[in-house]
């Protein structure tokens, strides 16, 4: 083991010390990659776009807002509702100046504006040019233009003005609408780093001894609670905190409600989920692994194990056909464990067991090393369920564990081994004949169609950060590419 894994060791509980084997095999953290940023790095629509004097600008907003909505006519944040003549890209100001009176408009000092109306889609066309028609100034010189327009706001300033040029004038606001921030995973990635590997070797070490044992397949997981030196504590009220975000001055010309517009913040949606619950806003406001305390004393960083489970789905069971008892995978026993222990907790009556000729949800435990984990207290008993807390799997979820993981309220999950036929964390395309088994595969080639990444989707209300743990030293724990784990 070498030095800098020792000082790991050194601020790990005692049951887990007592766990984890002498040999510590070392991996890489690979960040996974949520559906849009796979699928949908530029996806492009039609958008409606007219010319004004300035004075009218109000007005077609109104207009604006009455045929389509107030969401409507706001779903569009990143792009500039109002753009001067001289601002637009060059290949809409070569086409728009020949157009009508263009060339008066383009010429000298202007006081007209190019105003972004909305999605073509959302706005009858008859109807917006009798609602134009109705504004002083542009009645007798109606001008409706069709621009395609980038759909989904720019992940870099780079990129904004790449599209400010190509297609309208776009701005930053310094977010990933289709996915965790960058520095939020560099962030986090360098926390969970300095472990990973210690609970990925623990999470293989219990596969391997639930498969001998003959309770199931030979995957593994482990739930931790990480305690971090002045990390913000969820479970206690925050004080709002409110951002001023102004970046054109504001002046007589911009009518206000224009540039309201143009300022706006998609917060709701786009700036790392914020307002969404999220497993991911909390779990990257990490400080340095130390810190000083009042007394001069250094605090270290702390994990602490929560729940240990093997694998069980033919524990009581005949291995009949591929699937054994769903109830019984390692990610569901697992957080069964975690809200045991909660319950406990609470000092509650003990039951009378139910006698049952099979008990479906075999999440008591089965080998010594879950009842050592089981038998200790939970480190933070407040919380819910899991939020807050780490899992770590020896392969990817399938789709019924992974929306158990996201409905257990997880803080973040890291996984050794891709399940490309059956996984629901993983976002790349399934690929077609993944297992390459021409036997299992009796109806031709097996796989295709697009991965899940349910970690990270805009459909779901939680979120939360995963890796891939890339080691070349540890045992893959192969099984069927059919399986659901």
């Amino acid at each position: 083991m070498s030095d800098s894994m020792k000082e790991v060791v050194e601020t790990l509980d005692p049951v887990s010390r007592r766990l984890i084997p002498a040999n510590i095999d070392t991996g890489t953290l690979v960040p996974l990659k949520t559906t849009l940023e796979l699928r949908d790095n530029l996806t492009l629509g039609l958008a409606y776009i007219t010319r004004a004097p300035v004075r009218c600008t109000n007005d077609i907003v109104n207009i604006v807002r009455a045929l389509a909505g107030d969401d409507a006519a706001k779903n569009l944040p990143h792009l500039r509702r109002c753009s001067k003549p001289v601002d637009l890209p060059h290949h809409l100001k070569s086409q728009f100046m020949n157009e009508a009176n263009g060339r008066a408009i383009h010429t000298g000092k202007s006081n007209w504006l190019y105003i972004l109306l909305g999605p073509k889609d959302e706005m009858p066309y008859d109807e917006l040019v009798r609602g134009l028609a109705s504004v002083d100034g542009i009645r007798d010189d109606i001008f409706i233009g069709i621009i395609p327009v980038p759909l989904l706001a720019p992940t870099s300033q780079i990129q904004a003005n790449l599209w400010s040029q190509q297609f309208w004038q776009t701005v930053y606001r310094k977010n990933n609408p289709l996915g965790p921030h960058p520095s939020n995973i560099c962030r986090t990635t360098s926390v969970v780093s300095r472990d990973a590997s210690v609970w990925m070797t623990l999470a293989h070490q219990v596969a391997r001894k639930s498969c001998d044992a003959g309770f199931g397949e030979p995957i593994g997981a482990v739930i931790i609670k990480r305690t971090t030196p002045g990390k913000f504590d969820s479970t206690k009220p925050a004080a709002s905190k409110t951002e001023s975000h102004c970046d054109i001055p504001q002046t007589s010309q911009y009518p206000t409600e224009t540039l309201a517009s143009d300022l706006s913040e998609n917060t709701a949606t786009n700036e790392n989920r914020g307002t969404q619950e999220s497993g991911e806003s909390n779990m990257t406001e990490e400080t340095t692994p130390s810190e000083m305390s009042a007394t001069g004393v250094e605090l270290k960083e702390t994990t602490q194990i929560v729940a240990l489970a093997g694998d069980a789905r033919w524990y009581q069971q005949e291995r009949t056909g591929r699937t054994g008892n769903p109830m019984g995978h390692a990610a569901l026993r697992a957080i069964s464990m975690v809200a045991q222990k909660l319950v406990r907790t609470e000092n509650r009556e003990d039951s009378m067991p139910t006698i049952m000729e099979f008990e479906a949800f075999q999440d008591r435990p089965l080998l010594d090393d879950e009842q050592v984990v089981f038998d200790a207290d939970h480190p933070c008993p407040d919380g819910y369920l899991c939020h807050d807390l780490e899992l770590y799997l020896t392969h990817e979820p399938c789709v019924m564990c992974a929306m158990a993981i996201l409905h257990s309220r997880m803080g973040r999950i890291v996984f050794r081994r891709r399940m490309p036929l059956t996984g629901g964390m993983s976002s790349e395309d399934r690929g077609y004949n993944a297992c390459g088994d021409p036997v299992a595969c009796e109806n031709g080639p097996c796989g295709g169609g697009r991965g899940l990444g349910l970690h990270w989707r805009k459909e779901l209300n939680w979120s939360m950060l995963g890796w891939e743990w890339e080691s070349d030293k540890a045992d893959g724990l192969n099984v069927d590419p059919h399986l659901h784990a």
